[in-house]
């Protein structure tokens, strides 16, 4: 399954503390810390052979990230996996396939929970404005469905347009907050055959019902765009593992 969060083109460059905590990382995923006790400063610094510094960096982006807590004494910690920050971009591009895949479905019922309900917001405050904004989005995917990398960037802005409508902060920020495992999501789904003309058709539905300013139309519209999109996810991941499996 393809899980990067970048575009394919971008130039990564990881400092060397980043570069050590990925290491860590998929060491405590794998199993490899025994006993919740991670490395120390000391440790990581005697293992990697780096300074003292990039030691206490690393330590730090690990705690950042809530993977470990560093105690009284510089004891380090592992902290259970279900308090992760799962929204970092650093923590997904770290994860293997198996655990990104299990996210994804998990982003989907968020989605599934907030943005029908968004988009029925919307219909009673999009301003004209915002519905200039959405209807040059929707165009803009009819230019792109040959562009899978373009037309997410406008998919993921199209689905922010409407939360920005629904003028909520606190959900504005939980969606933005999510963008790196939507991109994430948006590659896989993306890849299907005419799957970029199906989803600009369900966007134009979405759209058509907050201009006619039906809640219930916007609420079901955007409904059946996350149920397309999730059993694509599922078609796609079933296919991943059937290639492999041929290996």
């Amino acid at each position: 399954m393809q899980r990067g969060q970048e575009s394919p083109d971008a130039v990564k460059v990881r400092t060397l503390p980043v570069q050590v905590a990925a290491h860590l990382t998929r060491r405590i995923v794998s199993g490899g810390i025994e006993d919740g006790r991670a490395p120390s400063e000391l440790d990581i610094s005697r293992e990697f052979g780096v300074s003292r510094v990039v030691a206490r960096e690393t330590l730090k982006i690990l705690a950042s990230l809530d993977i470990v807590d560093v105690a009284q004494g510089r004891r380090v910690v592992v902290r259970p996996r279900a308090e992760w920050d799962y929204l970092s971009p650093l923590l997904v591009e770290w994860l293997p396939s198996e655990i990104v895949g299990e996210l994804l479905r998990e982003l989907h019922q968020l989605r599934a929970l907030l943005e029908p309900e968004l988009a029925a917001m919307a219909v009673a405050t999009a301003t004209d404005e915002t519905l200039d904004r959405l209807k040059g989005l929707i165009d803009r995917m009819t230019e792109l469905e040959a562009d899978p990398d373009a037309y997410l960037e406008v998919d993921h802005e199209f689905h922010m347009e409407i939360c920005r409508a629904a003028d909520n902060r606190i959900l504005d920020r939980i969606m933005y907050s999510a963008r790196w495992l939507g991109t994430a999501s948006r590659r896989v789904t993306n890849g299907a055959p005419a799957a970029l003309r199906s989803a600009t058709a369900d966007h134009t539905a979405i759209y058509e019902a907050i201009v006619a300013r039906d809640p219930a139309g916007a609420r079901a519209a955007m409904r059946t765009h996350l149920t397309n999109n999730s059993m694509l996810l599922a078609e796609m991941e079933q296919q991943t593992k059937r290639a492999a499996r041929r290996r």
